[in-house]
């Protein structure tokens, strides 16, 4: 009887000892939403960011790739790049949204967005925009180019977050930069 008895305590002993395992290590691999307030340096509205951050385990933000003038972030979740800003001052004299419209469409069905500085294109992957300015007593351009986006998985919801996300973030990128409208 006693032999029974330490039996089923052992295994009551086990049975709790794996729950206790499992559910550690169920804590441990959990996967967390994460939070970017700046990018390439710049303060940003985080909800404007949450949408093209899968949860995951780790974040890393990358804006050590900046130079004066072209300021550059990448944004790492477990490893994947999921966003790539790019910011450039450059000269007001050509038309970027048709120069750059064959890389647009290796975004995936680029279209024009109203309403985002002097021109903008949203795409399936990506968004880019263009806003002339006066930088250094000089007539330029600022171009804000937004890709390798590919989360949220709905292609429409992702879209408009490009669209908040460029229009919300085109004007403090450029004042930072000194770029004025």
């Amino acid at each position: 009887m006693q032999s029974a008895r330490r039996s089923l305590t052992t295994l009551a002993r086990g049975a709790a000892l794996l729950a206790a395992v499992t559910v550690g290590a169920a804590g441990c691999s959990s996967k967390k939403s994460f939070e970017v307030s700046g990018l390439c340096g710049r303060k940003v509205d985080s909800a404007l960011v949450a949408p093209f951050l899968p949860k995951g385990e780790t974040l890393k933000v990358d804006d050590g790739i900046s130079a004066p003038e072209q300021p550059r972030c990448q944004v790492y979740v477990d490893g994947d790049l999921r966003l790539y800003v790019r910011g450039n001052i450059d000269k007001a004299d050509f038309d970027i949204l048709k120069a750059t419209e064959r890389s647009m469409r290796r975004l995936g069905n680029p279209a024009p967005a109203d309403g985002i500085g002097d021109g903008a294109t949203i795409a399936d992957r990506g968004a880019m925009a263009v806003q002339a300015c006066t930088y250094k007593g000089e007539e330029r351009q600022y171009i804000l180019e937004i890709d390798s986006v590919d989360h949220p998985a709905n292609t429409v919801e992702r879209r408009e977050a490009l669209q908040k996300l460029l229009r919300a973030h085109l004007p403090v990128i450029m004042k930072a930069e000194g770029c004025r409208p």
